[in-house]
């Protein structure tokens, strides 16, 4: 399975992927083709960003 850390760390963070793809700045089916094939660094960094910054914000 493809980005399975990525989608680990949204499960793990309790967070829905349309949160995410909202955060990133694109569609939730966009994300969902994201994270259905290999991703470039600048993508896979874009995301890890939007789930940090998002869990952050939970916390509070």
């Amino acid at each position: 399975m493809e980005n399975k850390i990525i989608r680990d760390r949204i499960y793990s963070a309790r967070l829905r992927n349309w949160q995410v793809a909202e955060k990133v700045g694109i569609s939730d089916s966009r994300l969902s083709v994201w994270l259905r094939t290999p991703l470039s660094d600048e993508r896979k960094d874009r995301v890890l960003k939007a789930i940090d910054e998002l869990t952050k914000q939970s916390t509070k």
